[in-house]
């Protein structure tokens, strides 16, 4: 698993992006998560949509279940659709972990974890390309969805979730890293 790699000077904007206060920056990378110009989230999902690192975050029960959150109604992409416990953007200036406690925080209320690295990707969908960090953690944890980044969280089994694959109950990008790391995630426990 690798780190993000910024430049020893703040990056330059992404040519064609203009500064915006009231957008949140995000690093613009190569495929090894090298730093080589900044962008505003607006710009990365639009036409053009340069590769930009995010965090996946799986949890897993102590029952061997998986904690999934429901997308907001308000996103742009898969609103009120099932998917990834955590998952966010890297801030421009963040580190990989940074960004990873800050989302678990910001969406759960969840702090006091260990991740355990899975893997770094590239994935692409309509509307953004992505570097996507994949964690996993095991616990008994107490989860706290925040209304205003998640709609509603739940565990799920294993059973439940690939009786429903391909319903369009979930995210393509989950679907996609159930079927990669599943496997690997059951063999925490």
């Amino acid at each position: 698993m690798i780190d993000l790699v910024y430049p020893p000077e703040p990056a330059p904007l992404l040519k064609g992006v203009k500064p915006a206060r009231s957008s949140e920056m995000l690093p613009v990378v190569d495929r090894y998560g090298v730093v080589y110009a900044q962008a505003s989230r607006a710009f990365c999902h639009g036409p053009q949509h340069p590769l930009h690192p995010v965090v996946h975050l799986h949890i897993i029960d102590r029952q061997g279940r998986l904690y999934l959150q429901r997308r907001s109604p308000n996103k742009k992409l898969y609103p009120n659709v099932w998917d990834t416990a955590v998952g966010g953007h890297i801030s421009y200036g963040e580190y990989v972990h940074e960004s990873l406690f800050r989302e678990a925080g910001e969406e759960l209320g969840l702090f006091d974890f260990n991740p355990t690295p899975l893997e770094a990707y590239v994935w692409e969908c309509p509307g953004e390309t992505e570097l996507i960090f994949a964690f996993a953690t095991v616990g008994g944890f107490e989860l706290h969805p925040d209304n205003s980044e998640v709609s509603e969280g739940r565990w799920w089994t294993y059973e439940e979730i690939t009786g429903n694959l391909g319903r369009g109950m979930f995210t393509s990008n989950f679907e996609h890293e159930f079927a990669r790391f599943g496997e690997s995630i059951q063999s925490f426990l």
